[in-house]
């Protein structure tokens, strides 16, 4: 736990985590931008920010702060990572989306290659800070947090979360469309690819399960 807020190895993975954060940023833009829809947790954050008209960046550190806060009661450790994303990722996203292209739909091969392009950043970006292993993402972390907590499948505590935030994005408005279905079913694989190659020899993994043994 010390080691994901001092020390060398914090040193030494910070960059990377850091690496990770601003290709999920883009990532995000590159699909927001693109207009083929989002992931499920981007399509509640546009959704709020069509309400509202804060920046979409913005609403993922609002959103971000409480569900970190639920980690509490679940008894889930956060590390510098977990307090980083939420800080840092929302203020790259706005700085990114000015900047990403945006192809109109007369142009939907640039679409399709600037919404492919923002799943592979992003998992690539997820894979880097999975290996940095200085902690959860906040909502990564509630679904670990529920699954430690009531026993509950991953694969269930992830599908009923992601199901319940992209219906209630799209109730407000947040783009569902084909980028929907392909982060939902390309980003594990990429982010299983991303992480071997950053963590070679496993010892993000190998750490993870001896925690999760020890609990």
């Amino acid at each position: 736990m010390r080691e994901r807020w001092f020390g060398r190895e914090m040193v030494r993975h910070l960059p990377g985590l850091l690496a990770g954060f601003v290709a999920m940023a883009v990532g995000t833009a590159a699909m927001v931008n693109a207009g083929l829809g989002l992931g499920s947790w981007q399509v509640l954050h546009q959704g709020i920010s069509v309400h509202t008209g804060i920046q979409l960046g913005t609403v993922q550190i609002l959103v971000g702060i409480p569900v970190l806060a639920l980690w509490w009661p679940l008894g889930e450790k956060p590390g510098i990572g977990t307090v980083l994303n939420v800080a840092l990722v929302g203020v790259i996203i706005n700085l990114a989306i000015p900047l990403v292209p945006v192809p109109g739909p007369e142009a939907p091969l640039a679409q399709l290659g600037l919404m492919a392009g923002g799943v592979v950043l992003i998992g690539i970006g997820s894979g880097l800070y999975l290996a940095a292993d200085l902690g959860a993402g906040p909502r990564d972390g509630l679904m670990t947090g529920l699954h430690r907590r009531f026993g509950w499948p991953i694969f269930a505590v992830r599908t009923t979360l992601e199901v319940g935030v992209l219906a209630a994005g799209w109730l407000l408005g947040g783009t569902v469309g084909l980028g929907t279905l392909v982060f939902a079913f390309g980003i594990g694989p990429i982010v299983q690819w991303a992480l071997g190659v950053f963590d070679r020899d496993g010892a993000v993994l190998r750490r993870r399960a001896v925690l999760d043994a020890a609990e």
